[in-house]
């Protein structure tokens, strides 16, 4: 049996802005099926100008992109933004519809899907994130949390192979922080998590990159990252005060 491809395999990915910015230098990274991977760096790094490159927001300047051995290419656009789900940091970005049955459905219908097979897949989105009964409710009467997680959902709906978070615990309680990783620990996704939330990339994530500079400026296990000073001091990556890496059970 032949093992399945990557999820995500970046391999020489460079890339300039029109105004002659380089944010990418050569990145690589392969991301398999399944896993949960923190991107972590300082701001300017070169997070948002990859995550960009996973549905083909950009095109790369040099190297290539590929998403479960699809190559982000203009012919293969329309599946692999089925196949890769990006949650923004604002859900306000994401939900626009006058209920929340309306905004989770929207992308299964766009995509032609129609009846009670729409119904059942907007039911299961919406149960997977704790939101079936908020279903017929609009989505600006809900509570920030209730509302990312309903972004979460409309990107479930679309059963996508890579989920792809921007700080996704940013402006939560911590109720609703838990709630949310208690979500994202059940999905049988791979997770790319965008996040300067160390400790949330700790408790979900055992593989962290750490992109600097645009480029990659390290990769392995979350806690073993955490814990080099070094690094940690030369990357700009702080942990809150009085938080101690090794206090805590890494992820498997």
């Amino acid at each position: 049996m032949t093992s399945a491809p990557p999820s995500l395999q970046v391999s020489g990915l460079a890339y300039a802005y029109p105004d002659g910015h380089q944010a990418l230098f050569g990145v690589e990274l392969t991301v398999a099926r399944g896993e949960r991977v923190a991107l972590l760096g300082p701001n300017g790094a070169g997070k948002t100008t990859l995550v960009l490159h996973l549905n083909g927001i950009l095109e790369a300047g040099a190297g290539s992109v590929t998403v479960a051995g699809l190559p982000v290419a203009k012919a293969n656009l329309a599946e692999i933004r089925r196949r890769v789900g990006i949650v923004f940091q604002d859900p306000d970005d994401q939900l626009f519809m006058p209920t929340v049955r309306e905004d989770v459905a929207f992308g299964p219908a766009a995509a032609g899907m129609r009846g009670a097979e729409l119904a059942e897949r907007v039911h299961r989105a919406l149960d997977r994130v704790g939101m079936a009964e908020f279903a017929d409710r609009p989505p600006h009467h809900l509570s920030f949390g209730q509302r990312r997680r309903v972004a979460v959902a409309t990107v479930l709906a679309m059963e996508p192979e890579i989920l792809v978070l921007d700080e996704p615990s940013s402006n939560l309680d911590p109720a609703s922080r838990r709630e949310l990783a208690d979500i994202l620990r059940s999905l049988d996704v791979t997770v790319l998590m965008v996040t300067h939330d160390l400790p949330y990339a700790l408790e979900l994530c055992p593989r962290s990159v750490v992109l600097s500079g645009g480029v990659i400026a390290a990769d392995g296990g979350t806690q073993n990252l955490l814990c080099d000073q070094e690094l940690m001091r030369e990357h700009r990556l702080e942990l809150p005060f009085g938080f101690d890496p090794r206090s805590v059970t890494a992820p498997v």
